[in-house]
């Protein structure tokens, strides 16, 4: 039942306002001023607060101020008898939902109601959805060299500093660069990645620098590169040492002077972007051989990240293991299921060739397809059968 706060000095408009509401089957407190309707807000969650604006004790647009101070996301619809198109423009710049004249139009404060708690809906689903993305990308691991990693974002994140990855395949570069977003000061901003290895090499221009209209056989329309989607924000190019040299080039150019030019067009488009890079080659050894422009890597590399092969972090097994295990039943809706210690161990014993990716999927595997102990000759069954352990 949404719980709606009345707050204002008039008795009789209050009791009216709970008969309507309560009828409506909405759930109603009432306080008779300001600084009543602050103590109530404090101690309980309200899916909408309507507030009169004027009230002995606190104005009602100072209780507004300090309600949004509070909590930015409450719903706040303020009422006055002295409304004015003034008043309501003040109200609702300073955070108000809506603003209702005195008397209430029964039919439009309902109305207005509705929307208002569609509103409050709207943002605490937000708020679930990005504790559920802020735990997909957990990064899991107690091991020292985890917890350089852990403080050296830490320390980067807030700065503009471009930073390049590196790392096995399977490692996590990724998660190491949704973190470097996270907790810098373009969060707010879109995070844009892009796979290199995964484009051909004749369409990533079009990928990264966008194309105009015609400019191509299959350009039908124009189209905003990734450079442009990432404005304002975080813009990951993974595996870039598969990038073709044209387009190292370009990507240098923008990166000196903040600057893109779409494939077909001629207009420069200014960009804000930081860019993070990684890679799971020897980019030193492709410097070397020349599929590598070391002015690039240069530009890139102003800090450098190693992300450690699950082997490396074998301590970190059990806590991913467990992390992992939890995860997959929760989201496939399974039965309870555990590990053995000794079936944790048997995991720190195997080569793990496709490191943390590998693992998750030889957890998914254990929890389909063992029972609600898992062992450690489940382990060895299910986990690799095609290869042998690397310890006895």
């Amino acid at each position: 039942m949404p719980k709606i706060l009345v707050i204002d000095d008039e008795r009789s408009i209050r009791n009216t306002l709970k008969d309507i509401l309560e009828y409506e089957k909405y759930e109603v407190d009432l306080a008779e001023d300001g600084i009543d309707g602050l103590e109530m807000a404090d101690q309980k969650k309200y899916d909408v607060i309507l507030c009169d604006i004027k009230m002995p004790r606190l104005d009602g647009m100072e209780v507004l101020e300090r309600l949004l101070t509070k909590d930015p996301d409450n719903t706040v619809v303020m009422i006055s008898g002295h409304g004015t198109i003034e008043t309501a423009v003040e109200a609702i710049k300073k955070g108000a939902y809506d603003f209702i004249s005195k008397p209430p139009d029964i039919n439009r404060m309902l109305i207005t109601l509705r929307n208002a708690l569609d509103k409050t809906e709207l943002v605490s689903e937000t708020r679930v959805l990005k504790r559920k993305v802020n735990k997909t990308y957990d990064m899991i691991g107690e091991s020292h060299a985890i917890k350089q990693i852990k403080e050296m974002i830490e320390r980067v994140a807030p700065s503009e500093a471009r930073i390049f990855i590196t790392g096995p395949n399977g490692t996590g570069k990724e998660l190491v660069a949704r973190w470097l977003h996270e907790l810098s000061n373009r969060s707010k901003g879109p995070f844009i990645e892009v796979n290199c290895a995964a484009i051909p090499s004749e369409l990533i221009e079009s990928e990264l620098f966008g194309h105009e209209k015609g400019s191509f056989t299959s350009a039908i329309k124009q189209k905003k590169g990734n450079f442009e989607l990432a404005h304002g924000g975080t813009l990951f190019l993974d595996e870039i040492g598969d990038m073709s040299l044209a387009a190292q080039a370009k990507v240098l150019r923008a990166l000196q002077e903040n600057k893109i030019t779409r494939v077909g067009g001629e207009k420069e488009i200014n960009v804000d972007v930081r860019v993070v890079a990684a890679t799971n080659k020897d980019i030193n050894k492709e410097i070397y051989s020349g599929n590598f422009r070391e002015d690039l890597y240069h530009r890139l590399s102003v800090i450098l990240i190693n992300v450690p092969s699950l082997n490396q972090r074998e301590e970190d097994i059990p806590l991913l293991a467990n992390y992992f295990l939890e995860s997959i039943i929760k989201e496939h809706n399974m039965p309870v299921k555990s590990f053995e210690d000794d079936a944790l161990k048997a995991l720190q014993k195997i080569t793990w060739t496709g490191n943390i990716r590998e693992l998750r999927n030889v957890v998914e595997r254990l929890a389909i397809l063992c029972d609600k102990v898992i062992s450690a000759n489940d382990v060895v069954t299910y986990a690799q059968p095609l290869s042998a352990l690397r310890k006895n």
